[in-house]
């Protein structure tokens, strides 16, 4: 399998971008991964790249984007921080992946049994972790499913707040960054999200926060987003 060029890039359509990482992860589930030649792609993009997709995940060390969706060199812009949270800095990344690099879609990638949104569910405060673990803080508060133990040995709770933690970044992307919110409008890219099953290796993409607009969707509109 080749790496993507301008070309096959340019060619692509945000629900087309979902597909393939669909696809991807199918293949990783069932241990088939498409034959690569890892040098010949190192040559194929020594003199630029044309990502398709990029996906912000967590540190964890067993989400690899790359692997996960069994995506070759310069397929993807992998974006990793603990708890997938969104700051400054990752938006400015994902403005140039998105507006200059010509990625087509935005992945806000989740895992279950997660360290960091277990800190935030257990109010951790330790060192600078503390003002990490403060931008997931509104996604415990705004669980309202459970009522008793509401603390990391409640794994329904951590699950539900894991949730909720990537529906929330997925509209920030879109509300704090008018250069992403233009895109979307234009129907240029979409910001999608979905939860890594620490347990399967399967990926579910939540319909419910699948941002794209075209043909199969072309009433949307990111003013929806404003509540």
């Amino acid at each position: 399998m080749k790496a993507h060029n301008k070309e096959t890039q340019s060619s692509l359509t945000p629900r087309l971008a979902v597909q393939i990482l669909k696809e991807g992860n199918q293949r990783f589930v069932s241990n088939l991964k498409a034959q690569r030649d890892l040098l010949s792609q190192v040559n194929d993009t020594r003199d630029g790249q044309w990502p398709f997709a990029t996906v912000l995940s967590c540190i964890d060390s067993r989400t690899s984007a790359e692997l996960i969706f069994d995506q070759g060199l310069g397929d993807i812009f992998s974006v990793r921080i603990a708890g997938n949270i969104v700051n400054t800095d990752i938006l400015g990344s994902m403005e140039f992946a998105c507006k200059i690099a010509g990625s087509k879609l935005i992945v806000v990638l989740g895992h279950t049994k997660c360290g960091a949104v277990k800190g935030a569910c257990d109010h951790v405060e330790m060192g600078n972790l503390t003002e990490l673990l403060a931008k997931l803080q509104p996604a415990v508060y705004q669980e309202k499913l459970t009522e008793q133990d509401r603390t990391s040995k409640n794994s329904t709770f951590v699950e539900n707040v894991a949730t909720i933690n990537v529906k929330r970044n997925v509209i920030n992307i879109i509300e704090r960054s008018f250069i992403i919110e233009q895109l979307v409008e234009n129907g240029e890219i979409g910001v999608v999200g979905a939860m890594y099953n620490i347990d399967t290796g399967k990926v579910h993409f939540y319909e419910d926060v699948m941002y794209i607009r075209d043909e199969e969707n072309p009433a949307f509109s990111v003013a929806d987003l404003r509540y």
